[in-house]
């Protein structure tokens, strides 16, 4: 089974990805990972986007599509795209790559949730740059204000966190990765829409509902 997880940065995507891959014993598969392994293994497919990546250029759409097509053989058509496709042109593309291994995408879980919750809970997040530790001034604080529990380095907001730049990254989902939505509806997928303003647990159970009643169809 092949699913597919979307939802805006900071809609819990990773998070939701590792417990349904977990629930259903499927393989996680996140773009970017399977990126940065193919370049660390100095695979051929690596060796081309590091060629990019060196010279400051993004990584053509068709070798995202070639790695991640191949990522979804090796896992034998069982896994949960972490976020990918980001576009339609992505999602076309990788359409007609499980077209040619004779796989499709199975089910469509898209997280739902306001900008205005997004833009809280990432601009308040604050991060240890020892340990790696996560905060939230609001519903994660440490113990000590400013300070790790674990390894008491100061804690800092990530660039990526900063109120300007969560502003930009929610500007190209919307312009970008919310039409693949439209696309797959178009094609006649059944888009599972979950409510993800709720807390974690809440959330992780309203997907595995969508899919299990997706699944008993």
């Amino acid at each position: 089974m092949v699913i597919v997880l979307l939802g805006p940065p900071g809609a819990g995507k990773g998070t939701q990805c590792k417990r349904v891959a977990e629930k259903y014993k499927l393989v996680h598969l996140s773009s970017g990972d399977i990126l940065r392994g193919h370049r660390t293994n100095g695979t051929e497919l690596g060796k081309k986007a590091a060629e990019y990546m060196d010279s400051g250029k993004l990584v053509p759409d068709q070798l995202i599509i070639e790695m991640m097509a191949g990522a979804i053989e090796s896992a034998k058509g069982n896994c949960v795209l972490d976020g990918f496709p980001r576009t339609v042109v992505h999602g076309q593309e990788l359409d007609k790559a499980l077209a040619a291994k004779g796989r499709k995408i199975d089910a469509i879980v898209n997280l739902v949730i306001d900008d205005s919750v997004i833009e809280k809970r990432m601009t308040g997040r604050r991060s240890c740059p020892a340990c790696g530790a996560v905060y939230h001034i609001d519903t994660l604080k440490p113990k000590v204000e400013g300070f790790c529990d674990k390894c008491s380095s100061k804690l800092v907001q990530r660039t990526d966190d900063k109120p300007e730049v969560v502003k930009q990254r929610l500007e190209i989902y919307h312009q970008q990765t919310a039409a693949v939505v439209g696309y797959y509806a178009g094609k006649n997928h059944k888009i599972l829409d979950v409510d993800a303003e709720k807390s974690v647990d809440e959330v992780t159970a309203l997907v595995v509902a969508k899919l299990d009643g997706f699944k008993a169809v």
